[in-house]
This record gives C-alpha cells, sequence and structure tokens, in this order.
C-alpha cells in the first residue's frame, strides 16, 4: 500500500462503500469532499494538493469540482457506470478516468433475468396478493406470461448484455440486439434501430450505458412499438429511458409491464409506479451481492494503487478521441 503524501492526496467523491470509505481514510489518508457551503472553503485550501478523486457512479466529478482540483490526475470510480463524471472535461484536462467492469457482470446479469422473470409471471405481484388474504377471498390469482420461449431484445450487447443473453438462451428465448454498431462477433441478430428492434420482440432488456449519447435512448417511439404486450427491463440508467413516457405508457395501458432497477432521479420513484401490480421496483441493486461489491472495492483500490505508484490505472475507460491532447 502506498504511504500518505501530505502533498499528494486522495478525495473522497460523495458517499462509497463504508469497508472503502475507511480504507481510503486509514490506509490512504484520504479527504472527504463536503456538502453544502462548507465546499468552497475547502477546495479552496487542499483542492491543489489532490492528486487522485474517489467516486461512484451515484456521485461522479464534474467539470466544475475538476476546475478546482487543478493537479487532479484520475478520477477512480466505484462502478461500471461512469455517466456522473465529465469524460471530456477529464480529456481536455489530462484526468484519467477508471471504473470496475467485468466483476459486476453476472449479478447485474442475474438481476435483469429475475426482473424479466418476475414482471411476466408477475411473482411479486401475486405474493402481495397472497398475503393481502384474496387468494381464499377471490380465488386463483390470474394467468401470466411464460418466459421460456421468449422473443427478447437487448439494448447494448456489451459485457452486462452479453451475460443477460447467456442466460436466457439457457430459456430458449430467441435473442436479437440492437448497439451503435454491429456485433461481428455475435451470434445474435443485429437489428439497426431501437424502434425496429422493440416492434420485434415480447421483452426489451436496457443494458445500454448511460450518459448524454444515450439520453431517453428508449422514448416514446419504442415504447409504441414494444406494445401493449411487450415488457420493459432496465438495469442499465434510468436516464436511458424516458421515464414520463414509460409512466404514461404503462398508465395507459400501452406497455403490458417493466422491470426496472434503475430511476431518473434516484433515490426517488415516479409515485405513480408504486401503486402498479404490471411494475417490479428495485432501488437499483443490481450489483448489490457481498461478493461483487467485494471485488468492486478490491478493483477500484487496484486502480488507485497503481495510479499513485506509476501514473496508470488497471482499468482506464475509452476518453473522448476529440478531446485528447
Amino acid at each position: 500500500m502506498p504511504t500518505p503524501d501530505s502533498t499528494r492526496r486522495v478525495l473522497q467523491v460523495g458517499p462509497l462503500k463504508p469497508s472503502l470509505a475507511e480504507t481510503l481514510r486509514n490506509t490512504y489518508d484520504a479527504l472527504v469532499l463536503p456538502d453544502g457551503s462548507e465546499r468552497a472553503a475547502f477546495l479552496a485550501e487542499h483542492g491543489a494538493r489532490i492528486h487522485a478523486a474517489v467516486t461512484s457512479g451515484r456521485t461522479g466529478v464534474n467539470a466544475e469540482l475538476m476546475a478546482a482540483l487543478p493537479n487532479l490526475g484520475a478520477v477512480v470510480n466505484f462502478g461500471v457506470g461512469y455517466d456522473t463524471t465529465d469524460v471530456d472535461a477529464a480529456a481536455a484536462s489530462g484526468v484519467m478516468v477508471s471504473n470496475t467492469p467485468d466483476v459486476l457482470s453476472d449479478c447485474v446479469a442475474d438481476t435483469a433475468v429475475g426482473l424479466l422473470i418476475d414482471v411476466l409471471r408477475q411473482f411479486s405481484a401475486a405474493d402481495r396478493y397472497l398475503r393481502a388474504g384474496r387468494w381464499p377471498a377471490d380465488g386463483n390469482y390470474p394467468l401470466t406470461h411464460k418466459v421460456s420461449g421468449s422473443r427478447v431484445g437487448i439494448i447494448g450487447l456489451g459485457r452486462i448484455g452479453n451475460a443477460i443473453a447467456t442466460r436466457l438462451t439457457a430459456f430458449g428465448c430467441s435473442i436479437s440486439y440492437h448497439n451503435r454498431n454491429e456485433r461481428t462477433d455475435s451470434p445474435y441478430e443485429y437489428v439497426a434501430s431501437p424502434v425496429e428492434l422493440a416492434r420485434q420482440v415480447d421483452v426489451l432488456v436496457i443494458a445500454a450505458a448511460g450518459g448524454n449519447a444515450t439520453r431517453n435512448l428508449v422514448d416514446r417511439d419504442v415504447l409504441d412499438a414494444l406494445g401493449p404486450n411487450g415488457y420493459l427491463v432496465n438495469i442499465a440508467r434510468g436516464s436511458v429511458v424516458d421515464e414520463d413516457a414509460l409512466v404514461e405508457a404503462l398508465a395507459d395501458g400501452r406497455l403490458a409491464g417493466a422491470g426496472l432497477d434503475v430511476f431518473v432521479d434516484e433515490p426517488n420513484v415516479p409515485e405513480p409506479l408504486l401503486t402498479m401490480d404490471n411494475v417490479v421496483l428495485l432501488p437499483h441493486v443490481g450489483s448489490g451481492t457481498v461478493e461483487t461489491r467485494a471485488a468492486m472495492e478490491a478493483l477500484t483500490l487496484a486502480n488507485l494503487d497503481k495510479f499513485l505508484q506509476s501514473g496508470e490505472l488497471v482499468t482506464p475507460v475509452p476518453m473522448p478521441a476529440a478531446s485528447r491532447g
């Protein structure tokens, strides 16, 4: 482990896993960025000494904060998503960014499949039906829909998307996908647009990265193409889906159901969703297992260690080509 250097400090930005925050404090003598009125004075005193910032996909480091950290060299991100960090500003300033890919793919894919099964078979709603005493009073729960053999479209066939596809192939599902570019190494059918993909499938699974490039990629047109017999599953980022259009489609019966682990304004969830039995809601727990979070923490610290020792990262993210110096 590196020894603390009073001239090169580590900064924690936003809340982190408690054991990670403790390690940053005890091993790296990390400072914690305050909120509110204390932030400006803190940055005036410490900003020029910050060499690395450790954050998460829920907080990130924006351009304004980077400008207040003139000697920042790396943003080390706990999580695979890094859309809350301004990578354009980072590239322009020569700041590297890392994330924690691969180690969470299995658990997030498991979550996607769990949501898909739950929303089609309505297990959560059936559980509520039983607990409310409705089985003896109202009779058997209404019939639901079969998972095996479903036509599934995946938006974003990266590591997580591929892991989802592998699992659903075992269910006998037919898999098609949309990416910005076709994957020539993929055995699955490529579809050129989200609208056309939605039109061809029973379930649309969102596994695309967040950020401006994918904001509202799944819009009203895509939802209408999915139609009143279609289901949406999102384990990516809330921003990828037009949330207002999604709520309207569900409320109007223009969409059969949805399984959602992510939302636009977390931890706030649109109120109408809370009363819909055809919607399964999770509080962003896709990677939330003991094993995966430990692996994410280890990779976060490995990135931090390598940067402090050599100025490099274990898992750097691609930086915008046009902004490279």
